[in-house]
């Protein structure tokens, strides 16, 4: 098929147009699709006319694509006698071409290119980097396993293992550049939403018995006693990570937001917007920091960590609002058994000064809240009772959630005895002074505005806190099976593409599926080659989302049957970047 344009000059129309052969012989040609009139067309791309037919002619090839899958007939000839080659691949992974149209769009290939220039390799960096991505998103394991797993795209690689060790050396010294090209190129996939930044910090452990001069013995956020790295993370206010940056695991998580922010003010171009993070990150430090240019921040606050004066009023039924309303509510009179009550979030604001520092702490009060961690806090006296019902001595309360912290233990002398020994009970002080808190949140602000959209702002920190799960459990971040540093933090630069993909993917397709649906169906996605001559069918189910991804990236791998110049069309147009508008 070709474009063809037909018409006035001044009122010319641009056709995908398709040749055949007519029963006496003769060729022929037909309209297939009418892509619009020329000049609607040349306005959409600025009176770029050379960009305008570019695109024609990509849709054209589409068409094509799509117009031989559905015509043409096959007939495969197999032998009941003969053996199937040995050693060959037979199933294929296609769910990677979808990955690898998104990593083009990225211009990785181009970034790699870059990097060529001052480094002295030899292999394919772009094919490793990629491949890296893939497995690590279709099937996570190790540098050894991503390796074996790659041999069954219809792609295999055309490197060595060991080129992947020394790849990972090149990543971790162009990480900051490769962050900085990828946040550029991927507001032309998807317009970055740099208003609100989202910053956190996690942990990932090593299967190892000694620390290294990177790898220290830590506070672990799943209690393990093993050496770990911190990571930091920042996210744009749609949810797709922006930069991280990886730290030694002793490391004070307060003290890592100032390098990493400033990073992404100073690469990035971003230096105008609402920080927001938890209150483990909401240091004094950070918020002064945020306080300068045209930042503020939203910041979780601690009711139990404010000043004495600030908590009481904080913690003051009084002077409550109904959100959309002006009215003053004394939350202590509320009919809690009122649907309408339960469901309501209610919010005063206190101003605080700190130094010179003028800011607004949001308390919101909810009765629903309120009912979750009472029935949660009742579990754990439950098992603080059990605990007290076992002989022997008992063991301190590790964390805020852990029912041995409701255990009081007093010491007792008895008459002629030099040491005294303990009794335990249940501490009702302890249990009476966490129920002060039920059903309060607060949050600390500089910025000037309707609190109710501040709190909207503040909502909004799970999803960096899904994307630290999906690295960890979907992408089995860890445990990590590199040892050097600088193997470390490539190991997590493709943890972070991958998870920038993967969100990336997730818009092509109107966030209309679950992490699991996704990644479930990438996975499935296969082929079956008949013979290295003929083609491939598919060996995967069509759903709904198969449909959807087929449609959001413009191929289709779901036909009865894939011949093999179909498909090398279909890989190639994943390696085309697209022309925009």
């Amino acid at each position: 098929m070709y474009i063809s344009l037909t018409g006035s000059t001044d009122n010319k129309d641009v056709y995908i147009k398709r040749s055949y052969r007519k029963d006496n012989g003769k060729t022929a040609t037909q309209i297939y699709r009418k892509l619009g009139k020329l000049n609607d067309l040349l306005d959409q791309f600025s009176g770029d006319y050379d960009a305008m037919m570019a695109w024609a002619r990509a849709e054209a090839e589409k068409d094509t694509i799509e117009y031989n899958a559905k015509t043409s007939s096959v007939t495969v000839s197999l032998s009941k006698c003969a053996y199937i080659p040995k050693n060959e691949e037979r199933c294929l992974q296609v769910g990677y071409l979808f990955l690898q149209k998104l990593c083009t769009d990225l211009k990785i290939g181009s970034i790699s290119r870059k990097i060529s220039t001052r480094h002295k390799y030899t292999y394919d960096f772009n094919a490793i980097l990629t491949d890296q991505i893939f497995s690590r998103i279709l099937a996570p394991s190790s540098r050894l396993g991503s390796y074996a797993y790659c041999q069954t795209l219809l792609e295999p690689p055309r490197y060595d293992l060991q080129n992947v060790y020394r790849a990972l050396s090149v990543m971790a010294e162009e990480s900051g550049f490769i962050q900085e090209e990828l946040y550029r190129n991927s507001n032309f996939v998807h317009p970055r939403n740099r208003k609100i930044l989202y910053y956190d910090c996690t942990n990932y452990y090593f299967e190892i018995e000694r620390d290294d001069d990177f790898r220290k013995y830590g506070k672990s956020k799943e209690n393990r006693p093993n050496p770990i790295v911190t990571m930091g993370l920042f996210m744009d206010a749609d949810g797709i990570p922006l930069a991280f940056d990886v730290f030694p695991g002793n490391q004070n998580e307060q003290t890592t937001l100032k390098p990493l922010e400033t990073k992404v003010i100073r690469d990035f171009a971003c230096s105008e917007f609402i920080f927001c993070s938890d209150a483990g990150l909401g240091s004094r430090s950070n918020r002064r920091f945020n306080s300068f240019g045209k930042r503020s921040y939203v910041i979780t606050q601690s009711l139990k960590k404010m000043r004495a004066e600030d908590r009481q009023a904080a913690l003051n039924p009084r002077n409550f609002h109904r959100p959309g309303s002006d009215k003053l509510i004394n939350i202590s009179t509320l009919d809690e058994a009122d649907p309408d009550i339960y469901e309501t979030v209610f919010y005063k604001e206190v101003p605080v000064v700190n130094g010179s520092m003028d800011e607004t702490v949001i308390v919101t009060y909810s009765p629903k809240y309120k009912a979750y961690q009472k029935k949660i806090r009742g579990q754990q006296v439950a098992r603080a009772v059990k605990m007290l019902e076992q002989p022997g001595r008992k063991r301190r309360g590790k964390n805020q959630n852990d029912p041995a912290r409701f255990i009081r233990s007093t010491a007792i002398t008895e008459e002629g005895e030099v040491a005294g020994r303990k009794i335990y009970d249940l501490d009702l002080e302890r249990i009476s002074e966490e129920e002060k808190y039920d059903g309060f949140y607060a949050v600390i602000t500089n910025l000037d505005g309707d609190a109710s959209e501040i709190l909207k702002i503040n909502r909004q920190r799970w999803e960096i806190e899904e994307n630290f799960r999906i690295m960890k459990t979907d992408f089995e971040a860890r445990p990590v099976y590199v040892r050097r540093e600088d193997r470390i933090r490539a190991h997590f630069l493709i943890c972070y593409i991958s998870l920038l993909v993967y969100r990336l993917l997730e818009k092509k397709t109107g966030n209309k599926y679950t992490c699991s649906e996704i990644l479930g169906t990438l996975r499935s996605m296969q082929v079956t080659r008949l013979s290295k001559e003929s083609g491939y069918i598919p060996s995967y189910k069509r759903t709904n989302l198969t449909d959807e991804l087929h449609k959001a990236f413009g191929f289709r791998t779901d036909y009865e049957f894939i011949s093999r110049s179909a498909m090398r069309s279909i890989i190639k147009s994943t390696k085309t970047e697209e022309v925009k508008k």
